[in-house]
């Protein structure tokens, strides 16, 4: 798995997002972080729990000047679906078909072919400032992502649970 203070590959794969569908880059970054989260599959148990919950905080992460990127090894066709389903989401979905893009930040499950679930917070020079990767039965908290974005956004030294407005250590 990648890890901090390693540049990430570029990509220019095809996404879903809003009910259409799209090419992603991060050559092309639109925001000064991006979240990059992969998940195992989608119409699973968890996984729309945590796309839902990024949905949920879209405005925060914009706030934040951080796009969010979602990507599993499903097709454009199943993402475009699933969105429909899921009432719509509005940031990216990439179709990681064949698993290329998860094996080059070494979370692809060639037993299970689908991508790990683990988050990458970037840099805009495409520098992983932060990963972590869980079990498939465990979720991520969107709210600690936030947390750990504007950790890093603040540019101080911010201990365990430490929030927005909260003192920090230069």
């Amino acid at each position: 798995m990648l890890r901090p203070g390693e540049i990430v590959p570029d990509f220019e794969l095809p996404a879903a997002a809003a009910g259409r569908t799209e090419q992603v880059s991060l050559a092309r970054p639109a925001a000064d972080l991006v979240v990059l989260f992969f998940y195992p599959k989608d119409f699973s148990f968890i996984c729309p729990t945590e796309v839902k919950g990024f949905q949920q905080h879209l405005a925060d992460f914009t706030r934040e000047k951080t796009r969010i990127i979602g990507a599993s090894c499903d097709s454009i066709q199943t993402h475009l679906e699933w969105i429909r389903e899921l009432g719509g989401i509005d940031y990216p979905l990439i179709a990681d078909e064949g698993g290329q893009l998860a094996a080059s930040y070494g979370v692809f499950d060639p037993a299970e072919r689908t991508a790990l679930r683990a988050t990458f917070i970037l840099s805009p020079k495409r520098e992983v400032l932060y990963a972590v990767a869980s079990n498939a039965n465990v979720g991520r908290s969107v709210a600690e992502t936030l947390r750990v974005v504007q950790a890093l956004r603040s540019g101080r030294m911010c201990p365990a649970d430490w929030k927005p407005g909260v003192e920090t250590a230069a």
